[in-house]
């Protein structure tokens, strides 16, 4: 039996490994969370205290601010495609849930396109088709983030596809999950409505959410100085490994 002691030592616990595979990889804090929540408290309990970690986390990833600009002017159509899909999304189908078949078919497209990559097998997306793919791949993106609330595919393949510098792709997934995140909030609260049977829950969760920053935070800095230690190709397999087990976790 689980007592709020033990609860929120548990939720401290998995925010601070959620967190430090997220400083790792780049992405994970959302399905890592959500999967070993789920194990002591209620889904929508815990989709409230993963708001501001997953969303403070994101912004985090997204530094350094000096390069931003850039970034934003490089990718700039793409968030614009994020935005439009989630908000079109939401409005076509209802939200995160609405297909249920939607998980299980992105799950087995995650898992071939990370054994495509852990195959060593590459792509390059020629700088002039750039900034339309980036609108088309937002777009899609968006659209898969609005039924599934997973914001990955195909974003971080065509980001990897654009051969940015470690450093330059994490600051591009940031950018691209704070994007989606905001898109699906503002998306979900537009369409919200029958919610009060899981209020009380929702606003218990969201009190607690702020402090599952700290370990969520802490947890994502032990992460990055891990990272910074492992070769470029250690840190490519362990990015497809990452989305391999999303794949795999999704399907079922």
């Amino acid at each position: 039996m689980w007592n709020e002691g033990w609860m929120a030592a548990a939720a401290i616990a998995v925010f601070g490994l959620a967190g430090c595979v997220k400083g790792v990889v780049g992405l994970g804090l959302p399905t890592v969370s959500m999967a070993l929540l789920a194990v002591f408290m209620s889904p929508a309990q815990a989709a409230a205290l993963l708001l501001l970690p997953s969303l403070v986390t994101n912004l985090v990833q997204m530094r350094p601010v000096a390069g931003l600009r850039a970034l934003l002017q490089r990718l700039g159509w793409m968030q614009l495609g994020i935005v439009l899909g989630t908000l079109g999304g939401v409005a076509l189908w209802g939200g995160v849930g609405s297909l249920s078949a939607a998980r299980p078919a992105l799950g087995l497209a995650l898992v071939m396109y990370a054994l495509w990559g852990l195959s060593g097998l590459r792509w390059q997306t020629p700088v002039p088709h750039q900034a339309w793919l980036g609108a088309a791949c937002g777009l899609l993106t968006g659209a898969i983030t609005a039924v599934t609330g997973v914001f990955v595919v195909p974003a971080v393949a065509f980001l990897q596809s654009l051969g940015l510098a470690r450093p330059a792709l994490m600051q591009a997934m940031g950018l691209c999950f704070t994007t989606s995140t905001l898109a699906l909030g503002a998306g979900l609260l537009w369409q919200s409505q029958g919610l009060g049977v899981q209020a009380q829950d929702l606003g218990l969760g969201l009190l607690a959410s702020a402090l599952m920053l700290i370990p969520a935070l802490a947890g994502m800095h032990w992460g990055e100085l891990l990272r910074e230690k492992l070769s470029p190709e250690l840190f490519r397999k362990l990015l497809m490994l990452s989305l391999l087990v999303l794949g795999v976790y999704l399907c079922f």
